[in-house]
């Protein structure tokens, strides 16, 4: 049976040349928001369901991430608005038709699952997904599966039967939005005025810390705290679980690689929605290939030496390549003879790391308070910098392994960074 989607004309365009104009340019103003770096081998995303004029440009940022990948199936994680039910449902369709084609339906692979088939199920949560899937990923197919209410034993069998089809070609998409912030929601905690964007974003900045923890149960707890209205928290951890049990060598980090308010598009925050989008990816997608690593070196070194020979205190830019056109963290540490000279890093707000290594190799030669400023004429300066995967939340020390993670400790007011000396990993040595 192939399946007619009904949100076509209502959530986004009916027609097919109005809907393909609409996704071009939100997948443009998201490139413009958010750059043209990508992460490889992504395992799974949550992409935000509300119609592409408000949340797409959120969504976007996933979609433009899968459409480098090019998986040949996506397990979309959904849910019903309209109608509650327990374990992970799927609908008994072979194909869903937008205007912008078929996708078609991995049936066997839903035989293999065992979930319960559910030929009513129908809603916007999984099928506003479609249009972007279709622009993105032509080729694939998609997997529907409609999550409810588990228990915690529940979630690990699901999540164990999802994280065996992570064989390099499949990825996970769960659908969530995250706060619903107004009367007509029910949810109100503070009032509109100039603090509201901010306190939204701490709101859902909470919840995502949650999430990148890759418990369930922690994120689950977070929700419950703070009362954030995140409505796909069933789907998302569904997908945490499956994150959690991936069998991969390499350890899994969330990257927040989008977010926005529908009060931010509308201008109003009486009745908002927040978007996010996240990512999922083994440790290795956050490092720097080779050449990538002696680009960003040699610009570092450059700057170094410049400012050495002329005074002349300004960045000097490395070619611009795919890897550090990135946003990420970094640190940089300069030595003079061997010795400490400074350490400074970034690890809010990434920024391209093109642009910030440059910058922080100034910083740490001129600007750490706890050391004497590199000298005109100064010799014997080395460098050495360090690529960081994303912070993440873990719920106790015994998940922290000394001499191999970093962290970011905090009591009360006070913060202070760990950066592990390993023999492997992202940093990239001395020049």
């Amino acid at each position: 049976m192939v399946y007619t989607s009904p949100f076509a004309g209502q959530w986004y365009p009916g027609d097919a040349g109005a809907l393909r104009d609409l996704l071009t340019q939100v997948y443009s103003v998201s490139e413009n928001r958010t750059g043209t770096g990508f992460y490889p081998n992504g395992l799974g995303y949550i992409v935000p369901h509300a119609g592409p004029k408000y949340s797409g440009t959120v969504a976007a940022a996933v979609y433009r991430q899968v459409q480098q990948q090019q998986p040949k199936r996506i397990v979309l994680l959904g849910f019903s608005h309209s109608e509650s039910h327990r374990g992970v449902r799927v609908p008994s369709f072979e194909a869903y038709r937008t205007p912008l084609g078929e996708t078609a339906v991995e049936t066997q692979a839903i035989q293999n699952l065992g979930f319960r088939v559910d030929g009513t199920l129908s809603d916007h949560s999984v099928e506003i997904q479609l249009p972007f899937l279709r622009t993105s990923l032509p080729d694939a197919t998609v997997l529907p599966l409609y999550v409810g209410r588990m228990d915690a034993a529940e979630r690990a069998e699901a999540g164990k039967r999802l994280a065996a089809m992570l064989d390099g070609s499949t990825v996970l998409v769960a659908s969530s939005d995250f706060t619903h912030y107004g009367d007509s929601f029910g949810f109100q905690p503070f009032p509109v005025n100039s603090a509201t964007a901010g306190r939204l974003e701490q709101l859902d900045g909470a919840a995502m810390d949650a999430a990148s923890s890759l418990d369930p149960d922690l994120f689950l707890d977070e929700l419950s705290r703070s009362g954030a209205t995140v409505c796909g928290y069933n789907p998302i951890a569904l997908l945490l679980e499956a994150m959690g049990q991936y069998n991969g060598p390499e350890e899994v980090f969330q990257q927040r690689l989008d977010y926005q308010t529908s009060g931010e598009i509308t201008g109003s925050y009486d009745h908002s929605v927040s978007y996010g989008a996240l990512g999922y990816f083994p440790e290795s997608s956050f490092y720097l290939d080779e050449d990538d690593q002696k680009r960003i070196l040699s610009a570092a070194r450059a700057t170094i030496d410049r400012y050495i020979q002329t005074g002349y205190r300004m960045p000097v830019a490395p070619e611009v390549t795919p890897g550090l056109s990135r946003k990420g963290s970094a640190f940089v540490t300069v030595y003079r003879k061997g010795e400490l000279q400074g350490c400074i890093g970034r690890l809010h707000e990434p920024q391209p790391l093109s642009m910030i290594i440059p910058e922080l190799t100034l910083s740490a030669a001129l600007e750490d308070p706890r050391f004497e400023p590199v000298h005109r004429g100064d010799t014997s300066i080395s460098i050495e910098i360090s690529v960081l995967t994303p912070m993440k939340r873990v719920p106790s020390t015994d998940q922290f392994r000394v001499r191999e993670h970093g962290a970011l400790v905090g009591v009360c007011r006070r913060r202070g960074v760990l950066l592990p000396k390993v023999a492997e990993g992202p940093g990239l040595g001395e020049g």
